[in-house]
């Protein structure tokens, strides 16, 4: 609270706390994002679950693939759906705001640190990733017929879920403040491909061993470790990575790469 003086008379201001702002401007574009759902779900969700129509449905049918593959594929294409709904909810939107837009600039004029407004970015798209994960469950079962679902693994399912989407979200906040306007068509081809066939949704990272250079890259992206998290909670007979070092490796990546972004957020913000 501030107290202005004027012609005499002292008035009480009242100026809303960082973290009131920093909820209002959340809510406000979670609401914005809800009157668009159907498109938002079907710009981020329409190529992952067509890879799971294709392998888990086509393929299967056809017996080039054997039915267990289908209960393999789900939860990396599960773990897919989130990493890409959140790198595209913030990359490609941030960089078009640095570049030509200029929407940010309203942002940034909010009683609330420059850094804060890049966390409330990077909330922001973790919660579009998990709305769209939450919606590919009854569209995997309406493809699939079935999917591997386990009471026990529901705690590591939300974990993985909630580290994933932060961790995605941190790998767009960074591509956002590092990828110019101009190469945004780059960041949609060079990068955003190489993350969706390295991040170990079609295949169990352990199976790579006999491909020991491509096993240490699909390791590289955190992708891998949603999918293979997810594989512990919902089918953990299949091998996967330790569901302990997954957890690990989200929450050094969210960490790493959220302090990245967010500094180089600060940066763009203040040139």
């Amino acid at each position: 609270m501030t107290t202005t003086i004027v012609a005499g008379r002292s008035h009480e201001v009242n100026v809303p706390s960082a973290a009131k702002v920093f909820i209002a401007v959340l809510w406000r574009d979670i609401y914005v994002t809800s009157r668009q759902l159907p498109s938002f779900f079907a710009r981020v969700a329409l190529q992952p679950l067509l890879l799971l129509f294709i392998f888990g449905r086509v393929l299967t049918s056809l017996g080039y693939a054997s039915a267990d593959y289908a209960s393999l594929l789900f939860p990396g294409i599960l773990g897919l759906t989130l990493a890409m709904s959140a790198v595209q909810s913030i990359a490609v939107p941030l960089t078009m705001d640095f570049g030509w837009t200029k929407e940010l600039e309203d942002r940034l004029l909010a009683p609330m640190p420059v850094w804060l407004l890049g966390l409330e970015k990077l909330v922001f798209a973790a919660v579009n990733a998990l709305i769209a994960a939450v919606l590919t469950v009854p569209a995997g079962l309406l493809i699939l017929w079935s999917i591997p679902w386990r009471t026990d693994g529901i705690p590591l399912l939300i974990a993985v879920l909630v580290l994933g989407s932060l961790a995605s979200a941190a790998i767009g906040l960074t591509l956002g403040v590092i990828v110019p306007p101009a190469r945004i068509g780059m960041l949609l081809t060079v990068i955003f491909t190489p993350l969706l066939f390295t991040g170990a949704s079609q295949y169990p990272w352990p199976s790579l061993s006999g491909m020991r250079w491509f096993q240490i890259l699909t390791a590289a992206n955190p992708i891998t470790y949603i999918s293979e998290g997810l594989r512990a909670a919902l089918v953990p007979k299949v091998p996967h990575i330790p569901s302990w070092i997954c957890l690990a490796a989200l929450a050094g990546s969210t960490v790493l790469l959220g302090g990245i972004g967010l500094w180089g957020f600060g940066r763009r913000a203040f040139d």
